[in-house]
């Protein structure tokens, strides 16, 4: 079993707030497993709404739950919203000694429920598959090909995770999709999430995907919203702002989990990732995942111009703007459109992810990383730094005031064992930092 404390972290956290916490995501991505990896630390109260016994006994939820105390984890509870009103009357109660933890499946249904009924007594927390985090640098590859749910990752080969991965698309197409009460024909939702996957990575065009379907916009929309509801589409909106230039107004949209885009479009091995047109963009939303999930913000967008400029992601936090670019490539170097985004959009710095080892500087606000060093980034932690990454790409940010040079990483053929950026050493230029 693969620990997963930084999502243990995020519900601890809620609690410390209210006394619900909603752990939401797709399925099979390791809500359950989580919740009993909770359970096992103190004591607790479970029920699975797919178990009929467990159903049965919350036939009568107000007689089931009123004594409880402690955690109480109630299981596909989008199969029951009639609780969300009991739960309000009893957290309301003046010395509820109960925390109730929810597990889901993230559909508009059950968001839009639980908002209208528990509106400031509840935190969320979204759940994905595993992250670099938890696996650990070694496994970047199984996790880039296979994905993050936990059953295709842990695979014994790459045959039987796509064998998962295909087994799972068809169940949630004929299964879940209907149990949410929406009614699509899975054949037809199957063909728009493969051209979803074709255009991952681009610009959302309803009308193109509407003529392709030979449907209407809005019912691509529509389409759209069920897979982003469900957490299977990531649709990234657009960052623009008056800046005297003509801006894309219009969200980009990837398949969340690099898996199941490599499942929609028959790559079930890296050789065959590597001969496909798409390398590229499978690397770009996977990384995109694992910054996002890192960093843990929704305040997160892409940018571009109709002049051709473009920012792959753009991240808010406390007023500062930081640009993250994404390339498959063995020494990215800096581009005209990373000066003009460092430009236009004034962005505190630009880190450029790569799938190598070292990291360097291109310009003054321009930096190189590695994608390992990204499970280090963490806009909670207070200290003013990211934590120290394993010894061969330290990376360590200071306060912003603080002076900062860069060191050469290897001298005399070995490593130095010093971080890159400290408050003297040679070098030259002065870089700025991120306040994390």
């Amino acid at each position: 079993m693969i620990p997963r404390p930084h999502a243990i972290e995020r519900i601890a956290a809620v609690f410390r707030i209210h006394s619900v916490a909603a752990l939401l995501g797709p399925r099979q991505c390791g809500k359950t497993t989580l919740a009993g990896m909770i359970a096992d630390r103190e004591p607790c109260t479970y029920f699975d709404l797919e178990h009929p016994v467990d159903a049965r006994r919350l036939s009568e939820p107000m007689t089931a739950l009123e004594d409880l105390t402690g955690l109480v984890v109630i299981d596909e509870v989008q199969r029951k919203p009639e609780l969300f009103e009991l739960l309000r009357i009893l957290v309301d109660r003046p010395g509820q000694a109960a925390r109730f933890l929810l597990l889901g499946s993230a559909s508009p249904q059950l968001v839009r429920s639980v908002s209208e009924s528990l509106a400031g007594r509840i935190g969320f927390i979204d759940l994905s598959g595993f992250d670099l985090r938890e696996v650990g640098v070694d496994q970047r590859t199984p996790l880039w090909i296979r994905g993050g749910f936990p059953r295709s990752f842990l695979a014994p080969d790459d045959e039987a995770g796509m064998a998962w991965r295909e087994d799972f698309i068809r169940t949630f197409l004929e299964r879940d999709i209907p149990q949410l009460g929406i009614t699509v024909p899975p054949e037809t939702l199957r063909r728009f999430w493969t051209m979803v996957a074709h255009n991952h990575g681009q610009v959302w065009n309803a009308a193109q995907f509407a003529r392709s379907l030979g449907a209407s916009e809005t019912t691509a929309r529509r389409y759209l919203d069920i897979l982003s509801g469900a957490y299977m589409v990531r649709v990234l909106p657009p960052w623009f702002e008056n800046i005297r230039k003509r801006q894309v107004k219009a969200p980009k949209v990837y398949i969340r989990d690099s898996g199941i885009f490599h499942a929609l479009l028959q790559l079930p091995t890296l050789q065959d990732l590597q001969g496909h047109p798409k390398l590229g963009a499978s690397w770009e939303g996977f990384a995109v995942e694992q910054v996002i999930g890192a960093l843990d913000t929704r305040d997160a967008y892409f940018w571009a111009t109709h002049a051709g400029a473009e920012l792959d992601l753009l991240v808010m936090h406390k007023g500062k703007r930081y640009g993250f670019e994404f390339k498959y490539a063995d020494a990215p170097g800096p581009t005209k459109s990373m000066r003009i985004a460092l430009q236009d959009l004034s962005l505190d710095h630009l880190y450029v992810i790569y799938p190598g080892k070292q990291e360097y500087a291109l310009d003054r606000n321009i930096t190189v990383i590695p994608i390992e060093s990204v499970r280090f980034c963490s806009f909670k932690d207070g200290s003013g730094r990211l934590h120290s990454p394993p010894s061969h790409y330290r990376l360590i940010f200071e306060k912003k005031s603080t002076k900062c040079r860069r060191k050469p990483l290897f001298q005399r053929g070995k490593l130095d064992g010093s971080p890159l950026c400290s408050s003297s050493g040679a070098g030259g230029e002065t870089i700025p930092k991120i306040s994390y």
